[in-house]
């Protein structure tokens, strides 16, 4: 299994939950002490190792699947969720600001498929996203999510499409308010208060877990799931566009006065 983004937040949360069932993991990211940190805290040894790529890099992309592959042979699972996010107005984001958000959701997403199909067992394989209701919900300050978001469940529709005769299926999870990730933190109300104010909006009146995130990518990667392919699936506590929509735009009404941004 080789997972990108795997050194933090859902994606960790992922890792944790295949390395509980005993899956040999390679975990990549961009930094290396992030890299180091991540597979010391998934307990090392002979099944779990790290790999330094930033999802953009064609090269670095084509090395970590080299290192996975050698290490532990033809790739079975994997993972994309690397990111990136900030809160910005369309008339504020600059062409880079939008720029950098789709380079790393969708291109990147992209880049890591195309490169790992010669790496993945055929038949057998299962790719997995990590996408966001932004995909289909319109949010303000989120324009350029929502855009990447969007492109990355078409690429996980044609791709199972293209490579389900392969035997490779390709699905999206598409996460809710997740306690405790980078993720909250940046994009909602901080503290008591703003995890109140998203669980009352929540159907199941609480955020998830990044295990709960786990749970469901096993189910998708397991035998379980042998004719899921080409799925956007929600794991949102019954619906949690309201309170995306709710908490982002109460964080964003505090942002300051909008001005010309280079982010």
């Amino acid at each position: 299994m080789l997972i990108f983004g795997g050194t933090s937040g859902i994606n960790f949360g992922i890792a944790e939950g295949f390395v509980a069932r005993g899956a040999s993991i390679t975990v990549a990211s961009r930094k290396a002490e992030n890299v180091s940190a991540a597979v010391a805290r998934l307990g090392g040894g002979g099944g779990v190792c790290g790999a330094i790529a930033d999802i953009r890099d064609e090269a670095a992309v084509a090395a970590a699947l080299v290192e996975s592959v050698t290490r532990f042979g033809p790739i079975d699972v994997l993972i994309q969720g690397a990111a990136g996010n900030f809160l910005c107005e369309a008339k504020s984001l600059s062409l880079n600001g939008f720029r950098v958000v789709v380079d790393i959701d969708l291109i990147g997403s992209f880049n890591v498929a195309r490169q790992a199909y010669p790496h993945l067992r055929k038949p057998g394989a299962s790719i997995i996203h990590i996408s966001a209701p932004q995909a289909n919900l319109p949010v303000r300050y989120q324009i350029h999510v929502c855009a990447a978001k969007a492109g990355v469940d078409q690429l996980t529709r044609v791709l199972a499409l293209e490579w389900g005769p392969d035997g490779i299926r390709v699905n999206s999870i598409s996460p809710g308010p997740i306690r405790g990730t980078e993720g909250v933190r940046r994009l909602m109300p901080g503290g008591k208060q703003g995890e109140a104010f998203i669980n009352a909006r929540i159907p199941l009146q609480r955020m998830g877990e990044t295990g709960d995130i786990a749970n469901l990518a096993l189910f998708l990667a397991s035998p379980y799931a042998s004719f899921v392919s080409g799925a956007v699936v929600p794991c949102d506590g019954g619906g949690a566009t309201d309170s995306i929509q709710a908490a982002i735009e109460a964080a964003g009404a505090a942002l300051p006065a909008p001005r010309s941004s280079n982010r």
